[in-house]
């Protein structure tokens, strides 16, 4: 038991090391941060309702927090909402805030290349990446698969790998193609051909000419394409750095959008899919290919209107065969659609990583709010308070601790020293434990994380006593000698300590999910540090008895063990006395 105890703190040091983490990462309260104030907008210019309001808190912050355990502030002032977030690097989570508006799917109708602006010539259209390119950028289709391959795992890590081979794929998820091709989608996923650009074809021929390059639909089909439509499209400018983000996104109207990376521009046809009919999406690997993928799951309206536009859209030619997710009116993925989807089951797959399959799952998963949002302030906020508070929380910490260790060794003698390594151990584990979730998961220590590891000191305190006590039970009258008393009070203690242990993790997991903020901080330190302490008792504190007791120093009662005969035979003589004169 020791040596696997050791095995782990190695462990954990060794990951520590090779990601040069030797320290925690701090929330805001104590490494400062930055506050988003977001102010809701209407179409009709009214004040939201309070409902909607509530609504829109509880998914932004199912989003914030969706990007790991960084405990971020998600509240109410007025018709605002404010978000603070701690740390440094908050650019990502900023963005992430920052897009709340409705998420669309829509069907593509034309895209070009994001300069193609009248008197600019647009470059050269983007064609399928070949097999083993490594492309950085994904691309991407969606499909539907059998229950065997889209179960994503998510314990694999594979490294990016370029476009699978054999697979028709467009580069519309974050690069998509730049301009129109003329080749048709096969819904049987089989491979398709590489775009021709031969006139000869009859299909609009994917290098524009010089007289057709004033004009980004040139050669384009614009049946249905709403005319005014088409004219915000010819001037749409992706360069900015908003590309359009903020916009009303009217469903019931076509739209014209930009794709996140500014790569490309794009007609849309009025919305198919509202946002509001995901019903979850998750990232995780391919278990027949080993590629990232995203699977999204709708609702029963939505799986029903998911497979209706899928349908229609899956013999169409290119670039009509593809499906927009529009989020805060910029295109965050169009992947093409080889077969119908029906069932509400769907996957995008592609070229991606770990990261960007992640980032576009929590998209889709949490993209749908009730209200339109504005960024209406960001602002950077000082730790000044947060860290005299600190000082005063670990000056409060330290001076329990160390009134544990005094009284430990003061009533359990020798034996108080396997309570201050008791201790000592466990300190190590929640250091390092809070060290690798900040690096790894995001986890950010404030406040409420201190107090809950501090409380902790007791929960430790607790499962000593309660087996040292049980093992004196065992000695005194010399009913038992030292080994025997170890063994046979481990198995009657080990119960209590388990289940004393059992009632503070399920006080803590209750308290995780139905409390936010400040709350759930401490509670997540609190059953953290519960869980350390069954390992340190089980790993450390009874096999670490166990040997002392072949020591003389403790097997034959020594007086500064703690477990001397004559203290055990006079504790036992108190103990018949008072019991005497109460009755």
């Amino acid at each position: 038991m020791l040596l696997a105890l050791l095995a782990l703190i190695l462990a954990m040091g060794a990951t520590m090391l090779l990601q040069k983490a030797f320290v925690p990462k701090f929330a805001l309260d104590l490494a400062g941060g930055t506050t988003v104030t977001l102010s809701p907008v209407t179409q009709s210019g009214a004040a939201p309702s309070q409902e909607s309001l509530d609504l829109a808190v509880n998914i932004i912050r199912e989003r914030v927090n969706g990007t790991g355990l960084a405990d971020a502030d998600v509240a109410k002032s007025g018709d605002n909402i404010v978000i603070s977030v701690g740390g440094a690097g908050t650019d990502e989570v900023v963005k992430t805030v920052g897009t709340t508006a409705e998420l669309r799917f829509r069907q593509v109708l034309a895209v070009a290349a994001a300069n193609a602006v009248p008197g600019k010539l647009p470059t050269a259209p983007a064609t399928p990446a070949p097999s083993g390119s490594g492309s950085p950028e994904p691309t991407g289709k969606a499909s539907s698969k059998p229950a065997s391959s889209t179960q994503p795992s998510s314990t694999a890590n594979p490294a990016p790998s370029g476009t699978p081979a054999g697979r028709a794929l467009s580069s519309a998820l974050t690069a998509p193609t730049p301009a129109p091709s003329g080749d048709k989608a096969k819904p049987s996923g089989k491979p398709t051909p590489e775009p021709s650009s031969s006139a000869a074809s009859g299909e609009p021929s994917a290098q524009p000419s010089a007289p057709a390059a004033e004009d980004p639909l040139a050669g384009a089909d614009l049946t249905g394409v709403d005319p005014a439509v088409a004219e915000q499209f010819k001037t749409l400018d992706c360069t900015k750095k908003d590309r359009g983000q903020g916009v009303q996104d009217d469903p019931e109207k076509q739209i014209a959008a930009c794709s996140d990376d500014g790569a490309a521009k794009y007609v849309l046809e009025k919305a198919a899919v509202k946002g509001t009919e995901v019903s979850g999406a998750t990232s995780g690997v391919d278990s027949t290919t080993g590629e990232w993928i995203v699977s999204v799951n709708f609702k029963s309206k939505g799986a029903s209107q998911f497979a209706q536009v899928t349908g229609q859209i899956t013999s169409a030619p290119q670039p009509r065969n593809q499906l927009a997710m529009v989020l805060d009116g910029v295109v965050i993925s169009a992947p093409v659609i080889e077969e119908p989807i029906p069932g509400g089951q769907a996957r995008i797959s592609g070229s991606f990583t770990q990261k960007t399959s992640t980032d576009l799952a929590n998209q889709l998963k949490y993209g749908a709010l009730p209200l339109k949002f504005q960024q209406s302030s960001i602002e950077e906020v000082s730790s000044t308070l947060g860290a005299d508070q600190l000082q005063g929380g670990l000056l409060a910490g330290g001076i329990g601790l160390i009134l544990v260790v005094v009284y430990s060794l003061l009533y359990y003698r020798g034996l108080g020293l396997v309570a201050v390594a008791s201790l000592s151990v466990a300190t190590i584990l929640t250091y390092q434990a809070v060290v690798l979730l900040g690096h790894n998961a995001n986890f950010r220590l404030s406040l409420p994380h201190i107090i809950g590891l501090i409380v902790s000191i007791g929960i430790t305190a607790d499962s000593f006593i309660v087996y040292f006590e049980r093992m004196r039970d065992e000695m005194k009258e010399g009913r038992r000698s030292l080994r025997v008393a170890v063994e046979v009070a481990w198995v009657r203690a080990r119960r209590t300590i388990l289940i004393a242990d059992a009632v503070m993790f399920i006080a803590a997991l209750v308290l995780y999910f139905l409390a936010v903020g400040g709350v759930a901080g401490f509670a997540f330190a609190m059953g953290l540090t519960t869980l350390i302490d069954v390992m340190v008792v089980f790993l450390f504190t009874k096999p670490f008895v166990a040997m002392l007791a072949k020591l003389p120093f403790f097997a034959k009662g020594h007086k500064l063990s703690g477990l001397d005969a004559e203290r055990m035979s006079r504790e036992s003589s108190d103990a018949r006395t008072t019991v005497t004169q109460e009755g």
